[in-house]
């Protein structure tokens, strides 16, 4: 394996290492059996040391790529200094751990991830609280399909606390440089950004992606409005200086702030088509989300697999409450599932 420049014109999921800026390097680490097939790591030398931030899923292909990768760099695994984690999905968090065990590196993970760690050490089930949000949905047939097909594993049972947990708005040293934490609840409620001013750079996460919109509060223990979370979030890294976007999931982009103002479209949009459907009729968050068209590809709801007809019914849930919060529309329960209506 050899380092190359980044080409956004080359698929971003083929693996390797690439210059992404000085002394930043992009390393697409493989996801076997998800739909994302790729997670973006990225290694930072500076001042003779190591960082690396987000760290891949926890098998044996994810390590053999990083490794490669590292020794291309003329580093080993053993030299990373510290794991910085933009949030607790198994895709960032798990190898992290799991090289800290064996290595002893350090993982550092956003403070308000804290209150989904303990849940899950406390031994929640797989996707506990979006199977009872989907029933509260009217999607009780969608829930029952999730949990028939849910197993413990990596992507449910991280526990591990991290070595350090990060705070808003302050410093990360890594080498000579220094980044900025920027708490970016929405995705997840601990979601950090990673903000290198100096150089016009922003190690996004999942929070800002280039080609595809970020589940919302999918995480154990999720908020009550996770879309007002996340759209609050954007606006705060819109307010601040434009900078290179170096994503999780896809190819680096020039401009954050012009991949901001794509997401805000797409979620007014979304969120008036869920009123316009309301407003005909549609009263469950799974009968508006029938309704509106999933994906790039305009599918339909019954096209999409059970766990994406899953976060379909739950993005849709979240943009109908927000039009709650907003006093756009009503919401009431009955028999456990709540119903939306709209005030004319």
């Amino acid at each position: 394996m050899r380092v190359r420049e980044d080409d956004p014109e080359r698929p971003w999921t083929d693996a390797g290492v690439f210059a992404a800026a000085p002394g930043v390097y992009r390393i697409p680490l493989p996801m076997p059996n998800d739909h994302l097939r790729a997670v973006n790591v990225y290694a930072v030398l500076s001042a003779g040391t190591l960082n690396v931030i987000d760290s891949g899923i926890a098998d044996r292909t994810s390590r053999e790529h990083l490794r490669s990768a590292l020794d291309a760099l003329g580093c080993h695994l053993t030299d990373v200094t510290r794991f910085l984690v933009t949030h607790i999905h198994y895709d960032h968090y798990a190898q992290a751990l799991a090289l800290r065990d064996e290595l002893g590196s350090r993982v550092e993970l956003g403070r308000h991830e804290e209150r989904s760690l303990v849940a899950l050490a406390e031994g929640y089930p797989p996707f506990h609280e979006q199977v009872a949000q989907l029933r509260r949905y009217g999607a009780a047939e969608i829930a029952e399909a999730v949990v028939s097909r849910a197993k413990p594993g990596a992507r449910e049972m991280i526990t591990a606390f991290p070595d350090r947990w990060l705070e808003h708005d302050t410093d990360v040293e890594v080498g000579d440089r220094s980044l900025r934490i920027v708490a970016t609840p929405g995705h997840t409620r601990g979601h950090v950004v990673f903000e290198d001013a100096v150089h016009g750079l922003l190690f996004g996460g999942d929070h800002v992606l280039p080609h595809i919109t970020p589940s919302i509060g999918f995480e154990p223990v999720p908020p009550s409005l996770p879309l007002a979370d996340y759209l609050g979030s954007l606006g705060l890294v819109r307010a601040r200086d434009d900078a290179r976007l170096l994503p999780a999931h896809g190819p680096v982009a020039d401009s954050v702030h012009a991949r901001i103002d794509e997401l805000f479209a797409h979620h007014d949009e979304r969120l008036s088509d869920a009123r316009e459907a309301v407003v005909d009729g549609y009263v469950t968050a799974y009968q508006v989300a029938e309704r509106l068209t999933w994906t790039r590809r305009g599918r339909k709801l019954d096209e999409l697999d059970p766990f994406n007809t899953m976060l379909a019914v739950l993005e849709t849930g979240a943009h109908l409450d927000l039009l709650v919060a907003r006093s756009q529309l009503s919401r009431e329960e009955n028999d456990g599932i709540l119903e939306y209506r709209d005030f004319s």
